[in-house]
C-alpha cells in the first residue's frame, strides 16, 4: 500500500500536468504521512540533497552559458563551422550539426542549444531551399547530441544523484560518444541532403576567415579551460566552473562587445530563474529517492528485472527501453534524479560502472528531448521552424535510427565511454 500511494500520486499528478517538483514533493508527503512520519523529516532530505559541494558548479555552467548565448556566441560558432565543413552538399546543415556540437561544449542545454543556433539557421536553411521538416530535424537531433559534450550540467545532476560519481570521469566520458553522435547525424544529414539536392555552401572569402576562426575559437576557450582544469586536477569542478564563467564574462563584454554590460542584470535574472527550478527539483527528487529507498524500491525493481531474464544483455536492453519510453513523458533532469537511484543498482549488478551507466542514461534521456509527446526540445525547433510537431517527428526517424545505432554502441562497447577517464582521469 506505501508503494502504491507513493507511485500512484505520483502518476496521478503527472496526468493532471501538475509541475514535476510539486509532484515529487507532494507524492512524498503523501506516503510520509501515511507512515506516520513527520514532515519535517522529509523537508530536511529536500535541504540535505541540496548539501553538495559539487552541486555549487551548476550555477556557474548556467551563468556562462547564459552570458555567451547572450553575448552573440552562437552566431561566431555557426560561422567557424561554415568555415571548417560549410562548402559540402547541404553544407548549412552540417554547420548546424558542428555548430550545436560546439555550443554543446559551452552551454550543456539542449533547449538553450536549439533557441540560440535554431533561431539563427532554421530561418537561414529555409531561404536556402531548404525544406522546414528537414531544417527542424536536423536542428534538434544535433541540439540533443550536445548534451553529451562536456562540460554538461546533467552530468552534475548525475554525479550527486549516484552518490557522488567523478565529474571529470563522466565529462570525460560522454566526450567520444558525443563525438560519434555527432559524426552519425553528419552521415544521416549529408545522406538526406544528397537525395533532396540540397545546395552546397556558400563560399566565405580568404580575408574573413582568420577573424571568424579567432572568435570563435576564443568562445570555445570557455570550455577547454572547464574541462582542462577539471581533467588536470589543478581545478575542481566548481573552481572550473566559476573561472570559465569569469573569461566568458571577459569574453562577452570586453573582447565581442556585442551587448552592453547593463545587459549583465537580465542575465542574471535568467540564470536566477533557471536555478530555482533546478535546484527545487533537486530538493524534491532527494526527497523521493528517500522516499524510494525506504519502501525498498530499488531492490524490488533490480529483482523484478532480473528474474525476467538471467542474460545480462537481456537486462540491459529492458534498462534502455525503461529509460527511451520514460523519456517520452517526461524532462532529464528530473528523470535523472528519479532513475538513477532505481536502475543504477541493476546496471551494476550486471557489470554497468557508474560513470559508464551515467553516460548511457543520458544519452538515452536525450532522445526523449526529441520524442513526442513531452520533447520539449522538439517542440522549440517546432515552434522556431512554424512546422507541426507530427511532420518533424517523421522527419526525425533517419535520426532517430542514428541516435538508437550510437546508443547500442555505447551499451555494449564500454570502451567507448571508458577509454578517455582512463586515459586522463584515472
Amino acid at each position: 500500500m506505501d508503494v502504491l500511494i507513493l507511485l500512484g500520486t505520483f502518476i496521478l499528478l503527472l496526468l493532471l500536468r501538475v509541475p514535476i517538483a510539486l509532484t515529487l514533493l507532494i507524492s512524498s508527503l503523501a506516503t510520509g504521512i501515511y507512515l506516520e512520519i513527520e514532515p519535517a523529516a522529509i523537508l530536511q532530505r529536500m535541504v540535505g540533497g541540496l548539501n553538495s559541494f559539487s552541486l555549487l558548479a551548476i550555477p556557474f555552467f548556467v551563468l556562462a552559458g547564459e552570458i555567451m548565448n547572450e553575448g552573440g556566441i552562437s552566431r561566431r560558432l555557426i560561422n567557424l563551422s561554415n568555415v571548417i565543413i560549410g562548402k559540402v552538399r547541404g553544407g548549412l546543415a552540417m554547420v548546424n550539426v558542428l555548430a550545436s556540437t560546439f555550443f554543446g561544449g559551452i552551454s550543456g542545454s539542449a533547449v538553450a542549444d536549439t533557441s540560440s543556433v535554431g533561431s539563427v539557421l532554421i530561418p537561414m536553411m529555409k531561404k536556402q531551399g531548404y525544406d522546414a521538416d528537414y531544417a527542424v530535424s536536423v536542428t534538434v537531433s544535433s541540439s540533443a547530441q550536445g548534451v553529451m559534450i562536456p562540460p554538461s550540467h546533467n552530468m552534475i545532476i548525475y554525479s550527486t544523484a549516484a552518490g557522488g560519481v567523478s565529474v571529470g570521469a563522466l565529462f570525460m566520458g560522454g566526450l567520444l560518444p558525443g563525438l560519434i553522435l555527432g559524426l552519425a547525424l553528419m552521415v544521416i544529414t549529408y545522406i538526406i541532403a544528397t537525395k533532396r539536392n540540397y545546395p552546397k555552401g556558400e563560399p566565405i572569402k580568404k580575408e574573413e576567415i582568420p577573424k571568424i576562426v579567432g572568435e570563435g575559437l576564443l568562445g570555445l576557450f570557455t570550455a577547454v579551460i572547464i574541462i582542462g582544469g577539471i581533467v588536470s586536477g589543478f581545478f575542481t569542478a566548481t573552481e572550473s566552473a566559476a573561472i570559465g564563467t569569469l573569461y566568458a564574462f571577459i569574453i562577452t563584454f570586453f573582447v565581442y562587445r556585442d551587448i552592453p554590460i547593463s545587459r549583465m542584470g537580465v542575465i542574471l535574472q535568467r540564470t536566477f530563474k533557471t536555478l530555482s527550478m533546478v535546484l527545487f527539483l533537486i530538493a524534491t527528487s532527494s526527497a523521493f529517492g528517500w522516499m524510494l529507498a525506504l519502501l525498498k524500491v530499488p531492490a524490488m525493481v533490480s529483482e523484478g528485472l532480473i528474474s525476467i531474464s538471467p542474460n545480462d544483455i537481456v537486462t540491459i536492453l529492458m534498462i534502455i527501453v525503461i529509460l527511451l519510453l520514460l523519456g517520452t513523458i517526461m524532462d532529464m533532469a528530473p528523470l535523472i534524479l528519479i532513475a538513477t537511484p532505481i536502475l543504477l543498482p541493476v546496471a551494476t549488478s550486471v557489470g554497468i560502472d557508474p560513470v559508464h551507466f551515467g553516460v548511457l542514461l543520458i544519452l538515452c534521456l536525450s532522445i526523449g528531448l526529441i520524442t513526442p509527446p513531452v520533447g520539449t526540445v522538439l517542440f522549440v525547433g517546432s515552434a522556431i521552424g512554424r512546422l507541426p510537431i507530427e511532420k518533424a517527428s517523421k522527419t526525425l526517424l533517419p535520426f532517430y535510427g542514428a541516435m538508437i545505432v550510437v546508443l547500442l554502441i555505447v551499451a555494449f562497447v564500454p570502451s567507448v565511454v571508458s577509454f578517455l577517464p582512463d586515459l586522463l582521469v584515472n
